[in-house]
């Protein structure tokens, strides 16, 4: 019995240290679901033991056949639909803060590849927000003429537009040095800029809205900006001088 008591004390030791922030003194998990194939799980949940800000988290105590990883993915498949809920309600939650910005017209928000990009390099957005399945692709073009590095960011429908690919004051032909998804570009780079970034669903009315009506990419940004000044701004992608 003094053996068992340890065991969930030292399990319980264990789940404030990996699951409670330190700097912060809350969790750093969305939910928790507890998996075994005996008792173990619901006496962790029960025992006084373990983290109250840990069990206000437990999403689900389910039953699993095996132990490892085979026992683990069990229990993310027994539990796939309280997952779906949980991402379901934080993406209404997020795109409803956004919406929020915008009705009541903060200036503390963008949309738009173009925009939403510009106000990342000035290190202006706090979250980016974007469809999982956005079809923009990075492209990084050389100029045949001058040398010049240009940075693109084309849907399907401008990639078939072969003047994406001419400069427009001499018609030279830019040549495609790299092209990447936007949306990996994304996952590599946004730690660069300081924000978080949150991949939402069109499954969901607030996403379906987002990305129907602001083409699925946008950001809440830490301060007031004022959108008009961006129109000073080049739209013809960004501009490097070749280091060759």
């Amino acid at each position: 019995m003094e053996k068992r008591h340890n065991y969930v004390r030292k399990t319980a030791e264990l789940a404030t240290q990996f699951f409670i922030n330190p700097a912060t003194s809350q969790p750093n998990v969305a939910g928790l679901i507890l998996a075994g194939s005996a008792d173990f799980k619901t006496e962790l949940s029960q025992s006084d033991m373990f983290d109250p800000r840990l069990q206000a988290k437990i999403l689900n105590v389910v039953d699993v056949s095996y132990g490892g990883e085979n026992g683990f993915n069990q229990a993310i498949e027994l539990s796939a639909e309280i997952l779906s809920n949980v991402k379901f309600i934080q993406e209404k939650r997020l795109i409803g803060k956004y919406f929020e910005e915008i009705s009541q017209d903060t200036g503390k928000y963008v949309f738009g590849v173009d925009d939403t990009l510009k106000a990342l390099e000035m290190g202006a957005v706090e979250t980016l927000i974007v469809w999982e399945n956005l079809d923009v692709n990075r492209y990084v073009l050389k100029n045949s003429g001058s040398g010049e590095i240009v940075i693109k960011h084309l849907n399907k429908e401008q990639e078939t537009d072969q003047s994406n690919f001419r400069d427009p004051t001499n018609n030279a032909e830019l040549e495609v040095q790299e092209k990447t998804s936007l949306l990996e570009w994304f996952a590599n780079e946004y730690k660069r800029f300081g924000c978080t970034l949150e991949f939402v669903t069109n499954k969901s009315q607030e996403g379906s809205q987002f990305c129907r009506g602001f083409g699925g990419i946008g950001g809440i940004l830490r301060y007031q900006l004022d959108m008009r000044s961006f129109d000073e701004l080049s739209d013809d992608g960004e501009v490097y001088e070749n280091s060759d």
